[in-house]
């Protein structure tokens, strides 16, 4: 699809929205929405966040007769209140459709065994990948999560080729077949991994252990769940499906849409959605729109690696700090592994941030902790408190792995 027939049908849908979503017609009220044509038009439209979803619970963002819903689903988030997404039958249809194309992006195929290991119920997940694989017509093994050794077991006797999870959830696993010695007893071959970010170390660790190709997944709840992109067997950028979804990347501070090409904040709209569609929704994942097309061939625009969140960032003595930057310092750092975990105590009324960060085998601690230090204060300007501990000392998520701990009052 060309942008302009993506733009027509993005106007269509805010038009739809707002005669038949409660809560868009509120959103939306005074606005020229009926007479809406251009690109720069639909701009100047309000930006949907996640505070508007859940300001519409249980079902006020719902543009569909009751009747019509088939299926409810609900973020994973742990603060405020629930976000709660209707799905009509076409929307798990159109669903279903897009994780096919994940597999296949990914090289999956009628001869492979599909380990799923996200959880399923009102999370999107572990549905998704599983309506995906049936459509395909891989074997799909529902798993769900938890349960490493039987997790593994499973993996074995039924010889799964790939591995679907969260790259924590991959990690454990990866180490738990380490140390019982069943590298030789698996038949992976590919895994794909989603719903948090994860960097070269993680990826070199399971990699090392596991010897499988890796395919980063993108997806929301709020936006279908997995499968609305995926990168290919070039690694260069995840292809995500135009033909579903409208993206834009914005300037995460003053709104504006950015040119093609720079690094800002991913909004989405989901111009053929029925039950709950979006308008320029706010993901808060950092990434581009990479320019050009992909040596695969691939017709689908591609945007990069998700880099960070533009809500992650922490205050720490009166100075801005993203999560990933400690991450791309550590992974500078030769001996430290992939794991760590960043905790903020107060002290005397000042801020003390603790970096826990686990060793290699046979890297000397002392070392690293003295180059965390200087390294952090040359990088993100302040004076941390270095634990360093050993590889495996830290706990590992079946889910999504909590980085950030603030113990601030």
């Amino acid at each position: 699809m060309n942008d302009l027939s993506i733009i027509s049908s993005c106007l269509e849908q805010v038009r739809n929205v707002a005669k038949n979503s409660p809560m868009y017609k509120e959103k939306f009220k005074g606005l020229p929405v009926e007479t809406m044509m251009t690109k720069e038009q639909f701009e100047t439209l309000p930006f949907t966040t996640k505070e508007d979803l859940r300001n519409a619970y249980p079902m006020n963002m719902c543009a569909v007769p009751r009747e019509r819903v088939v299926r409810i689903h609900s973020s994973s988030g742990t603060t405020g209140a629930p976000v709660m997404m209707p799905y009509t039958a076409q929307d798990v249809e159109d669903w279903a459709v897009m994780m096919e194309r994940c597999y296949q992006f990914a090289g999956v195929t009628t001869h492979d065994t599909v380990q799923i290991t996200p959880g399923y119920g009102l999370w999107t997940a572990g549905l998704g990948f599983q309506a995906g694989a049936e459509r395909l017509g891989a074997m799909a093994i529902p798993t769900g999560p938890g349960n490493t050794l039987r997790q593994i077991q499973i993996m074995c006797n039924l010889e799964t080729t790939v591995l679907i999870g969260t790259s924590s959830y991959g990690l454990a696993l990866a180490e738990e077949v380490d140390a019982r010695g069943l590298r030789d007893k698996i038949h992976l071959k590919k895994g794909i991994f989603g719903s948090e970010r994860w960097g070269d170390k993680i990826r070199d660790r399971i990699f090392n252990s596991l010897q499988i190709e890796f395919f980063d997944i993108y997806g929301l709840t709020e936006i279908y769940g997995p499968g609305i992109g995926i990168d290919c067997s070039e690694h260069s950028g995840m292809h995500y499906f135009n033909d579903y979804i409208y993206f834009e990347i914005i300037d995460p501070k003053t709104g504006k849409v950015l040119p093609e090409g720079e690094e800002g904040e991913l909004v989405a709209t989901t111009y053929r959605k029925e039950g709950a569609p979006l308008i320029r929704y706010r993901t808060h994942d950092i990434t581009r729109i990479i320019p050009g097309s992909c040596p695969c061939g691939s017709p689908f625009p591609r945007i990069d690696r998700i880099v960070g969140r533009s809500d992650d960032m922490i205050k720490v003595k009166g100075t801005n700090i993203y999560p990933a930057q400690v991450e791309e310092i550590l992974t500078k750092i030769d001996g430290f592994s992939s794991e760590y975990r960043i905790i903020l105590e107060n002290e005397d009324l000042r801020d003390k941030m603790i970096i826990k960060a686990e060793a290699e085998k046979g890297a000397d601690k002392e070392k690293l902790a003295e180059e965390l230090i200087r390294e952090c204060k040359t990088g993100i300007g302040i004076t941390v408190v270095p634990e360093i501990v050993g590889l495996g000392d830290l706990p590992r998520s079946e889910k999504k792995t909590q980085r950030v701990i603030d113990n601030r009052e």
